[in-house]
């Protein structure tokens, strides 16, 4: 499975795009998400699709030692001025088993075709008791299948089991450019399962009526 490299036409956009003024408040939700469920502790968090590593400020606070893996060269070059990285397939680790005692995905399951094998990958890397957390667009509210349109309320259609990869979206925003491969909610959650990983928490956030963000915790059994 070849983790795609769309991002690398978009890599300076999009390290803007997540430091404007406009995305602030939702990154700023992102992180605190993932601070409470990642929580604190000492040695290396693997940031999984660290992109230009917009992540890795939060990780460190939370004394951990992130270290970044990404396909995409252009991203990396913006994420080598935040945290030691290395070019690496989500879906194919160049890490021994069993090594980290954390890792984390971060708003990019929608930017792999199979992100069960990116799972797969993170159980196998994961130290017995590692800590892994993932955090990203809700399933079941945000896709090409949800429109949002009305900040009251998200209309959905009969696209949600459709896991095919879809432009459809904000002109502003990410899923235009590189666009995005949707996993339901039960397909995420059993792939992490499937994979030796216990959900121990899961958290849902939105500056809306409705979440925008679904997160998980897991510890490696």
């Amino acid at each position: 499975m070849k983790q795609t490299v769309a991002y690398d036409e978009h890599a300076d956009w999009y390290n803007d795009h997540m430091s404007a003024d406009g995305a602030s408040a939702y990154v700023q939700r992102v992180h605190r998400t993932l601070a409470d469920l990642l929580g604190p502790g000492t040695g290396t968090c693997l940031d999984v699709c660290c992109g230009t590593g917009a992540h890795a400020r939060p990780l460190a606070g939370l004394g951990w030692t992130p270290v970044g893996v990404d396909l995409s060269r252009n991203q990396l070059r913006h994420a080598a001025t935040r945290l030691p990285v290395a070019v690496a397939d989500a879906g194919a680790l160049p890490l021994a088993d069993g090594c980290v005692p954390a890792a984390v995905c971060v708003l990019a399951s929608t930017d792999v075709p199979d992100y069960a094998a990116v799972l797969r990958e993170i159980g196998r890397v994961l130290a017995p008791g590692g800590r892994f957390v993932h955090l990203g667009v809700h399933p079941c509210f945000v896709g090409a299948f949800a429109d949002r349109s009305e900040a009251s309320r998200v209309v959905l259609d009969g696209r949600y089991a459709d896991r095919s990869r879809s432009f459809d979206g904000n002109p502003a925003g990410v899923r235009v450019r590189v666009g995005a491969w949707h996993t339901p909610l039960a397909d995420l959650l059993n792939a992490a399962t499937g994979q030796g990983l216990r959900l121990v928490r899961t958290a849902e956030a939105g500056e809306g009526a409705l979440p925008e963000l679904f997160a998980f915790a897991a510890v490696k059994g």
